[in-house]
Order: structure tokens, then C-alpha cells, then sequence
């Protein structure tokens, strides 16, 4: 009896400590944190980095294809655990500050996604959709994914910020799925056997791109006509999204022989054409500037980790900084809006944390308003 009584008192103290580091974990919404930016030298070019984030604790930012960055290119949002589970925060990328916006259970931080008035963004957490006010702070549920179904890859807002989309899974289907911002009502585009994920949906047409895993990408009108898959280049697909305008979709094109180059290349939905923009260094993942004249990239040789960027008129690429992520593809740089500074993730010093790089010198400004 007495063995059982002291078993059950520190199993009650263990559960009791672990409700607490949970709700103190949960109770810093509001929370505002000094910076902890860090300015170095990199080693290759020399170049001022600088780290934004403590890598301590992990700081992601949302999927590439996710808007983050205000248009005014001065503050982003990011996921981060610093108060022992992943929250949403803004950074002010003027003086560093951060402050917690959310208290949500299981959010999953590349679903963060600013919408196109800057007050208000969306996320989902564990099963549940959310929307909610950067200031004054208020968020509701949207949507609640059904029983029998599983959230699947990816979520992203239309363009006009009137609709989310996003995938489910059953088994070894799966469907896309349609959600409005306003009311929450709910729709499927389109159902089929294959695993669908990471949905884009064009600028200014009814139509929303989504992968098959590495192996192809589909095209559907937001009615579920008209679903097809795009005739790519041969090979994997990496990282794709659609050029701002929404003309082509800008892609990685990874060959299955591996002593060849990663290249970046477009497709043309409208007249159904693929061409080439240039091979590369083998990138790992990619990104581009709003008039997509010159592209950011994570390079996966081991010998260089660097990240480059490349000029789309000369093909030439120049060397920004280091890396050195231990998995290259979850660099996944990314221009600000007004194309002078660039943002990559990096576990380099630790915990995966947000690096920038400042490109003012390099490349012209571009209009962030559109």
C-alpha cells in the first residue's frame, strides 16, 4: 500500500508538472520578446547575414508558396516553440521584436498564411481551421475536418483572400477540398486514388494547381472540371508555384540521374508548353522576385551549401552565404515582396532558425503593392 501511495504521488507530480509546462507554455499569447537577431560575416563571400531567430528553440517560416511577409516587406509571420509548443508570431523586421499571436493545440506552422488585407491570417490546428485578427487579437474556427478523414499536404488562400484550399485523406485516396474565409462553408473540388497536396490556386483564374507527391503536377478548374495532368519535363518535381501574373508555373526539375543538373523551368497551362530557364548548381529548392527575372536558391552540393541567387536573362548565378542545413530542400529562400532581402531557414546553428540576407545591391527593387 505505502509502495502504491508513493507511486501514485509521483505519478500525480508528473502529470500536474506537465499541465503546467502546458499551460504556461499556452498562456504567452499577446507576449512580446526582445530581438535576437545576430549579425555575422559569411565565410565564403563575406556578405553581412543576418540570424533572426534563437536557434535554441525552433523558428520556421510557412510553406514557400504561403504568403509571410507583409507587402510593405517590414514585418513576417513565422512559427516558433519558444514557449514549449509551436505558436504563430510576428516579427517587426525593423528592430526584431516578436510577439506570440496564437494559443493554439498542434498548429502546424507552414499553414500560416497572411491575407491580402495584412490584418488577419490563417492556420490550421490539428483538425481545425482558424482565421484570426493580428490586432485587436481575435480568431475563430473555421472549419473542423470530418471524421474519417485526415488533414492531408498543404493548405494555401486564394489570391483574393476569399477561400482557403487545402487536402483530405482516406486510405489511398484523397480529395481537395474548398473552404470560404467568410462563413466557412465547405466544398470538394475534386476526389481520386492519388495522394494530392500543397493546392495553389491561380491568380485571377478559377483554377488550382496541386502535386502527386514528387511525380506530377495537376491542373483543376475550382469546379472539379477539366483535372489533368501537366506534360513536365521528365524526371522529379521539386518546388513549383505560380508566377505572380499567374501565367506559367515556375518549377524545379529534378532528373532521375543524379550526375545531372537541377533545373528551373516554366510551363505554360494556356498553350500547354514547357521550356527551360536555366540548369543550376543543383538546386535544392527555389524561389523567385514578383516580375521573376531572378530566382533564390538552396543548393544541395555538400562541397558548396550555399545559398545563390541567378539572373533569369543571363543564367549566371552568384553566391550569397552558406547554408550548411543538414537537409538542403527545407532552405526554401524566399524574396521579400520589394525583391531587397532574401529569408532561409537553416538548422546550421542548432534548432532549425529564420536567417536574411540583404540584396539591394544585387537586385532591383521591385513593386511589393500588387
Amino acid at each position: 500500500m505505502a509502495g502504491s501511495a508513493r507511486r501514485l504521488s509521483r505519478r500525480s507530480l508528473l502529470i500536474a508538472g506537465l499541465a503546467g509546462s502546458r499551460v504556461a507554455a499556452q498562456g504567452l499569447e499577446g507576449t512580446t520578446f526582445p530581438s535576437d537577431w545576430r549579425r555575422y560575416s559569411d565565410p565564403t563571400t563575406e556578405l553581412d547575414v543576418y540570424r533572426l531567430t534563437n536557434p535554441a528553440y525552433s523558428s520556421t517560416m510557412p510553406a514557400y508558396y504561403n504568403r509571410a511577409i507583409a507587402r510593405s516587406s517590414d514585418w513576417m509571420l513565422f512559427c516558433c516553440d519558444r514557449g514549449g509548443s509551436r505558436q504563430a508570431f510576428h516579427m517587426d523586421l525593423k528592430n526584431g521584436e516578436t510577439r506570440q499571436l496564437t494559443e493554439a493545440e498542434e498548429l502546424d506552422g507552414a499553414s500560416i498564411t497572411l491575407l491580402p488585407d495584412n490584418r488577419s491570417f490563417c492556420y490550421f490546428a490539428g483538425r481545425s481551421l482558424h482565421v484570426a485578427n493580428l490586432a485587436p487579437p481575435r480568431e475563430r474556427k473555421l472549419y473542423q475536418v470530418p471524421e474519417g478523414w485526415d488533414r492531408g499536404m498543404g493548405m494555401s488562400v486564394a489570391p483574393d483572400g476569399t477561400h482557403a484550399t487545402f487536402a483530405e485523406r482516406r486510405g489511398e485516396g484523397s480529395r481537395l477540398r474548398m473552404v470560404t474565409l467568410s462563413h466557412g462553408a465547405a466544398h470538394t473540388v475534386v476526389e481520386g486514388p492519388v495522394a494530392i497536396g500543397d493546392p495553389i490556386v491561380r491568380f485571377r483564374r478559377a483554377q488550382i494547381l496541386y502535386r502527386q507527391a514528387d511525380e506530377a503536377l495537376w491542373l483543376v478548374d475550382s469546379d472539379g472540371k477539366q483535372n489533368r495532368r501537366l506534360k513536365l519535363a521528365a524526371g522529379r518535381v521539386g518546388a513549383a508555384n505560380w508566377a505572380p501574373d499567374g501565367r506559367t508555373i515556375l518549377y524545379l526539375n529534378i532528373p532521375e540521374d543524379r550526375t545531372q543538373l537541377n533545373a528551373i523551368r516554366e510551363y505554360a497551362p494556356d498553350t500547354d508548353s514547357d521550356q527551360l530557364v536555366a540548369k543550376t548548381s543543383q538546386f535544392a529548392h527555389f524561389g523567385f522576385n514578383r516580375n521573376t527575372s531572378v530566382f533564390v536558391g538552396a543548393s544541395r552540393n555538400a562541397a558548396s551549401p550555399d545559398v545563390l541567387i541567378l539572373l533569369r536573362v543571363t543564367r549566371r548565378e552568384l553566391t550569397l552565404c552558406e547554408h550548411k542545413a543538414s537537409h538542403p530542400e527545407t532552405v526554401a529562400p524566399v524574396f521579400a515582396p520589394d525583391s531587397q532581402r532574401i529569408y532561409f531557414q537553416s538548422d546550421r546553428d542548432g534548432k532549425p532558425a529564420i536567417y536574411c540576407v540583404h540584396a539591394e545591391k544585387l537586385v532591383e527593387k521591385t513593386d511589393s503593392t500588387g
